[in-house]
């Protein structure tokens, strides 16, 4: 047991060295499901909403207040990397396929608040939530 409790103080305080640099932003990733998404939507009306889908997907319905990054487009890292990544963000896709990959990149680069739509407009219409049609 002694030998293991010097290890522990310097992991102990290892640790808490790491806490004390830290700058107190809280980093949070988190998938949800289509009625709490709405209720994310409602409870801050600040967060910036990205439909990742196509012109023609869109063309079918989108949720109301939504801006388009065509995960498709060339320019769609691009697009990514001008965001602020300390802006809270809800994002969704068809199905959630684009929408995890677009989170995976999203954490590489260092956003902070990205919070997405499991199963993405299919699980919003199943839901019976609101779209609008263009």
């Amino acid at each position: 047991m002694r030998r293991f409790l010097p290890i522990f103080s310097l992991l102990l305080l290892g640790a808490l060295a790491l806490g004390a640099c830290s700058d107190g932003a809280s980093v949070a990733f988190t998938r949800v499901d289509a009625e709490d998404f709405a209720s994310e939507i409602e409870a801050d009306p600040s967060a910036t909403l990205l439909d990742l889908r196509t012109d023609e997907e869109i063309a079918t319905g989108y949720i109301d207040g939504a801006a388009q990054i065509d995960f498709y487009e060339p320019t769609f890292s691009g697009d990514l990397e001008a965001l602020d990544r300390d802006a809270h963000y809800l994002v969704y896709c068809n199905s959630g396929n684009r929408s995890a990959q677009t989170v995976r990149e999203m954490k590489e680069l260092g956003f902070t608040q990205v919070t997405e739509l499991d199963g993405g407009i299919v699980a919003w219409n199943a839901a019976g939530l609101p779209v609008v049609t263009p």
